[in-house]
């Protein structure tokens, strides 16, 4: 069968497990329900450009569905934040 891996950072991961676990069900679930609903939106002129926007800058930038994990204020002078958990998942 063939596969497609994604990787996450762990603030991604652990907001799709909390997610996930919240509704009883994997998170490889969580996943192909993402996967799904992106596919039967293919006929949005926006989503080629969305797709190749988000996958620019993903390895640069947390998506706002993540844990707060790796924010830095070090241009304001002030610590990193504490990590919590995702306000969209509530």
């Amino acid at each position: 069968m063939p596969a497609i891996k994604l990787h996450l950072e762990e603030a991604e991961y652990d907001a799709v497990v909390r997610y996930a676990t919240a509704i009883n069900v994997k998170p490889e679930a969580v996943a192909y329900a993402a996967l799904n609903r992106l596919m039967l939106d293919g006929r949005n002129p926006a989503l080629p450009t969305e797709i190749a926007q988000t996958w620019a800058w993903h390895r640069a930038n947390l998506p706002l569905w993540s844990d707060s994990a790796h924010s830095v204020h070090a241009y304001e002078g002030k610590a990193d934040d504490e990590p919590e958990p995702s306000p969209y998942l509530n």
